[in-house]
């Protein structure tokens, strides 16, 4: 008897492409879209999901999640911005929708699986003595980084059906072949819930708060200039702060508190050392150890050389061997050992 396989599907090639392989494997493909947003692109997202599955000849659901986004994602979303972090919404998608209400919904179709088309990969390791996620093979659309918050325990129903593909060509060409409708499909590059890339009208259009002006000061506490509410900015930025002054400037860190922004040189956004809480551990043999680790402090940022060291309440304290930069407060750092992602947690 075939295994039952419950393929999340968006609407793109590559979700699209995962049924083509999943079929090819002959498991028993179900599809389904979770409606997260209330928007009409969305609509148009699923009704492509639906013509892809009966192209395949397999059975198309949707689910209905907007409360649960917007309970684990939006909300999030705008609060960290209030409090002068920068959020990354998907890795925050992927654990409490992608990969949790989502296996809630293949266990209730007594499903044995659930895949995604994401750049990943999970195997069985023999050094670790369990399944771990991996990078991709393609490593320039690796999404490994996004994926660290997934529950350990579920690692092992989790298939990864583009985990071989060397490049995109080769999914659109899989895709073609099958004449799927959505080969060429562009990929969206945006945040699914701000489609104008407008993140700054969107917080002010779904949060009570009002944002006032503030001071931007140095490090010494000299006043530059004002700043325009601490929502529109994040550590690095340096267009768009209104000021001149010697040198160029940059947004080292945000005070929630003086509801100031502090600025400085480029030499100052390096630092070697930082401090990360809500560590989720993938590889339970490595949790809470002394490990050589290398670790990004962001999505696009390449893998550097650390040392963590645990705290206590699941902290823990990266030193990089060489100083990083604008490591901001809100987002991810993901640390592996080779291609294995040992475990990642919320830069403080």
């Amino acid at each position: 008897m075939s295994k039952r396989v419950l393929l999340g599907m968006s609407g793109g090639v590559d979700s699209s492409t995962s049924a083509v392989i999943l079929k090819q494997k002959e498991y028993e493909v179900i599809g389904a879209t979770m409606k997260l947003w209330n928007e009409g692109c969305l609509i148009n997202h699923a009704n492509d999901a639906k013509k892809v599955c009966d192209k395949l000849d397999i059975k198309h659901h949707i689910f209905e999640c907007e409360k649960e986004f917007k309970e684990h994602v939006i909300d999030n979303f705008i609060k960290c911005y209030e409090c002068g972090k920068t959020p990354n919404p998907c890795i925050e998608c992927n654990k409490f929708l992608k990969f949790g209400e989502f296996y809630k919904k293949a266990k209730e179709l007594e499903c044995d699986y659930i895949a995604t088309g994401h750049y990943a990969k999970v195997e069985y390791s023999q050094k670790y003595n369990q399944y771990v996620l991996k990078k991709s093979k393609e490593e320039q659309k690796d999404q490994s980084y996004f994926l660290y918050r997934i529950p350990k325990e579920i690692l092992n129903k989790i298939i990864f059906p583009l985990e071989d593909f060397s490049n995109k060509e080769e999914i659109r060409n899989v895709a073609r072949s099958n004449d799927l409708i959505v080969a060429e499909k562009k990929e969206s590059q945006e945040i699914c819930f701000i489609p104008d890339n407008d993140y700054v009208k969107f917080i002010k259009n779904n949060s009570n708060n009002k944002f006032k002006e503030g001071n931007i000061v140095t490090n010494k506490g000299e006043i530059l200039g004002k700043h325009q509410g601490i929502i529109n900015y994040t550590v690095g930025q340096r267009k768009g702060l209104g000021i001149s002054y010697k040198e160029p400037l940059y947004v080292l860190r945000i005070d929630k508190e003086k509801n100031q922004v502090i600025v400085g040189t480029e030499n100052e956004l390096y630092t070697n050392e930082v401090i990360v809480e809500d560590i989720n551990y993938l590889v339970t043999d490595l949790e809470n150890k002394e490990i050589e680790v290398e670790a990004k402090v962001r999505y696009r940022a390449k893998p550097a050389k650390a040392k963590l060291y645990p705290l206590e309440n699941g902290k823990a304290r990266f030193i990089f061997e060489e100083p990083q930069r604008a490591i901001t407060p809100g987002q991810s750092l993901v640390f592996y050992i080779d291609d294995i992602v040992i475990g990642g947690g919320k830069i403080i």
